[in-house]
């Protein structure tokens, strides 16, 4: 019999009190030696329960990474710090941002974190973590104002916060309560970059203090991208004001960072779907190699409104956001909490990045993007006698004939889609307004949520053929023999992409008003405490969307002349925009019970129902031409139940958490152009211990899942079927031994198998990642870091656009493995 218990009922905000509300919430502390508390079952957990309590006293399955901890991963991107959190699956494969993310087995269908909020203080970076190309975390960065990262899997989310039935990740910022501050250096040791980053905190007086810090940074990035892929700064300060009966915290942050976003690669495979050989092609290597190329870095094509422009590729993942906000919380009498939340957000920014959309040899790429030019056909029949030639079209050996069947010692080209995104609005308010009561053993709790998410973005794709090399891959032309005519321009072969049937030139500008009234119950009953809550979120939608018209002899450069490549242009059909009008409601639930068995360990159990409103990937297929959507389209639900035990013992601390799931999913997937209707199942068990003793310290946390697609409206054949990239087991251990002076030790992170998609045919073999870090401090106050990342090379598939391939035969697909062994060095001054 399966072991049912609840998952994620999430999004649940948790921060830590300062230490005067601390003082009027929690319970009084037991007494422990620095051994008795190892799992941190002391930590508090604020926001997603009615009354604040220790981990132990909350039926919430929680999770808190210090500063240390997150260090010690050696993470060189924000996502890859989400591998250290136990029931989370992070494939931070992308770069700094756009990260699949997922939790507990609920599913990353099309990408993001659909049923997963990412937080800065207890608020939402944005309103849905699943925009496609603005997924949350590109705006979200981990620097060293961050204090902890708390994560909720499970819990009472689904009703105090909006859009995350699944769990909650929230970055906690330093305050200035503890005065200090620290400036860190830190160089790629065998890749390039360089990255500054300080913070300091102090009082202003009894009752005032700030912090303010951020980073710099400048590189290339962990792989050979040929030009500086990773460049910017974050700023962020607070001020806060203690009054006798609470306090107000002001918030400011300001983020211009430049990030390289890697998208599938080409990649080549052997073997069988059940046992593939994932391999590097001569002159590209998947762990170490990028598509994107020092002479690939202008696009000259159209924006938004059909107007010329150039767009500079090595913007890559480019989020500029200016946000402010405010804390406040008060106890005006005994036992009355008020508190409130409130960011206001300015968004914008670009996602650019090559895509192959096809890796195939040359020649052959060669005839069909020839025949597409001459007959607006890939498969269209040439004039007798026509054939086809390649020329280098820019680089050392521009206007160069190529031997297609020598290209780079691999013959191959690789038709690149580029994907062109510019946000042109991501902005928006989010105000959290809540009144507690205490009442005898109850605790009750009414909120408001009131929010805006503004979504306002242009797709102007164009299509190019690049070779497949790693080192500064250049563009490349097709000749026509019979004329002698380059029938491309740079590499350029349309503006649009026809190869996907020009489906993807679009714009659409629309807004999302959150209304979300919510309520719980709490009571505590000594050793057992129990809790109820309830939430009606209601959203409006408003705007409009245009898809792709295809433009007959469009002078794009505007040279007086139509070329080849602009006898068929795609414009975006501003003219016959179609709307989005609707209002959607729904309701979400949790119950709780938590009973302490003694002051070292507690069992609990909760039962929730959490929805997750839709948005943007509605549009271009879902949306009614009124305006309107069906309700089951614009919700998806996500029924959870889970069980857990917590305890500690001396140097040792365990938290187990069994899990079961049922969630509705509504999506869409650029790549592939489809839609998705189905139900998906998720049971299993989480796992989170500590030991300590002596100069030796663990940490551990593994997750397994048994997730099926129970239904499938649209492809029934999936059912049954284990989702996509869902393994079975995931896992992250972290031993070390601290001599005081010296503390080294190893981050071991590994997954088993996978299937690459939901048909279940080619497999992803299993992979363990092992990185090290070696922090010696020679003085006070200085500490020299040594940090390999994937210290043994290995590659580890997370990702690919094919589900199949031919046995015993080369073939090339599009994958994205993670990135190679990377060394960085670190020097940090406390003060």
């Amino acid at each position: 019999m399966k072991y049912r218990a609840i998952l994620a009922a999430s999004s649940a905000v948790l921060f830590l009190l300062p230490a005067a509300a601390m003082a009027q919430d929690a319970p009084a502390p037991v007494e422990q030696t620095p051994t008795d508390d190892v799992l941190g079952l002391d930590a508090i957990v604020v926001t997603a329960t009615p009354r604040s309590g220790n981990r132990l006293d909350t039926s919430v399955s929680v999770s808190v990474l210090s500063e240390s901890a997150v260090a010690e991963a050696a993470p060189r991107t924000t996502a890859e710090i989400f591998r250290q959190i136990p029931g989370i699956r992070s494939e931070a494969t992308g770069g700094d941002g756009n990260a699949n993310i997922a939790v507990r087995g609920l599913p990353v269908a099309s990408g993001g974190a659909k049923f997963l909020q990412l937080q800065e203080d207890g608020l939402p970076v944005l309103q849905f973590g699943d925009i496609a190309f603005g997924n949350a975390d590109i705006f979200l960065r981990a620097d060293q104002t961050v204090g902890s990262i708390q994560a909720v899997r499970g819990g009472s989310a689904s009703t105090l916060a909006s859009n995350a039935p699944g769990g909650v990740i929230n970055f906690l910022s330093k305050d200035g309560s503890e005065a200090g501050g620290v400036v860190m250096a830190t160089l790629g040791l065998d890749y390039e970059e360089y990255r500054l980053d300080f913070n300091y905190g102090a009082p202003l007086g009894d009752k005032t203090r700030f912090n303010i810090g951020g980073f710099w940074r400048e590189g290339e990035g962990p792989r050979r991208a040929g030009y500086n892929g990773n460049s910017g700064y974050q700023i962020k300060a607070n001020l806060t004001q203690e009054f006798d009966s609470g306090y107000i915290r002001l918030y400011a942050k300001r983020l211009d960072d430049r990030a390289i976003g890697y998208l599938p690669m080409p990649t080549l495979v052997t073997g069988s779907n059940a046992d593939p050989k994932y391999q590097s092609f001569p002159g590209f290597n998947i762990k170490s190699d990028t598509p994107h190329s020092a002479l690939f870095t202008t696009d000259v094509g159209l924006d938004g409104d059909n107007n010329r422009r150039t767009t500079d590729i090595t913007d890559g993942m480019h989020p500029v956001v200016t946000a402010v906000g405010f804390e406040a919380v008060f106890e005006p009498a005994d036992g009355f909490r008020v508190e409130n939340r409130f960011r206001w957000s300015e968004v914008s920014g670009r996602f650019v990045s090559p895509f192959p959309s096809e890796v195939a040899g040359a020649q052959a790429v060669a005839n069909s993007t020839g025949a597409y030019l001459l007959t607006g056909d890939f498969a269209g029949a040439v004039p007798v006698g026509t054939t086809f030639s390649l020329r280098y079209a820019n680089g050392s050996n521009a206007g160069q004939t190529i031997n297609p069947a020598t290209l780079n010692g691999n013959g191959l080209l690789m038709r690149t889609h580029l994907f062109n995104t510019e946000i042109n609005d991501f902005g928006g308010f989010t105000n959290d307004l809540k009144l507690s009561k205490d009442i005898g053993p109850a605790t009750l709790t009414a909120g408001f949520y009131k929010a805006r998410q503004n979504i306002d973005m242009d797709w102007v794709w164009n299509s190019y053929l690049l070779e497949v090399k790693g080192d500064n891959a250049a563009l490349v032309n097709v000749v026509n023999n019979a004329t002698g005519q380059v029938l491309t321009q740079n590499g350029l072969y349309a503006y649009g992409v026809p190869f996907w049937g020009n489906c993807c030139q679009r714009s659409y500008n629309a807004t999302y008003d959150i209304d979300a009234p919510y309520a719980a119950l709490g009571l505590d009953f000594d050793a057992l405490t129990l809790d109820a809550s309830i939430r009606y979120d209601h959203v409006r939608a408003r705007g409009n969307y245009a898809g792709s018209l295809q433009a007959a002899n469009f002078d794009v450069n505007g040279d007086g002349t139509i070329q080849p490549v602009e006898r068929s242009v795609s414009l975006i059909d501003n003219g016959r925009p179609s709307p989005v009008n609707y209002n959607i409601g729904y309701w979400s639930w949790s119950l709780g019970a938590n009973y302490r068995l003694s002051d070292d360990a507690a069992v609990f159990a909760r039962a929730s129902r959490g929805g997750r409103a839709n948005a943007d990937r509605l549009l271009f297929g879902v949306v009614r031409p009124d305006g309107s959507v069906r309700k089951a389209d614009a919700i998806d639900y996500v029924t959870q139940y889970e069980v857990g035990a917590k305890y500690r013992s001396g140097p040792f601390g365990l938290f187990l958490t069994g899990f079961h799931a049922t969630t509705q999913e509504q999506n869409f997937e650029v790549t592939s152009g489809r839609f998705l209707d189905r139900t998906y199942k998720a049971t299993g068990v989480e796992l989170e211990g500590a030991f300590r003793s002596g100069i030796f310290d663990l940490r551990l946390g593994a997750t397994y899942t048994d997730a099926e697609i129970s239904k499938d409206a649209i492809s029934p054949a999936n059912e049954g079927n284990t989702p996509r990239r869902q393994a079975k087991l995931i896992y992250q251990v972290t031993p070390a031994i601290d001599f005081d002076i010296v503390r080294a030790g190893f981050n071991v992170v590994g997954t088993t198998k996978a299937f690459a998609q939901d048909d279940n045919q080619l497999v992803f073999p299993a992979y363990t990642q092992v990185n090290a870090f070696i922090n010696i401090r020679p003085i006070e106050h200085v500490e020299l870091s040594l940090n390999a990342n994937n210290l043994f090379n290995v590659t580890g598939i997370t990702e690919a656009e094919e589900g199949s391939i031919v046995s015993n035969a080369n073939n090339y697909i599009r994958a994205r493995s993670i990135n190679g062994r990377t060394v960085s060095a670190s020097l940090r001054f406390e003060f």
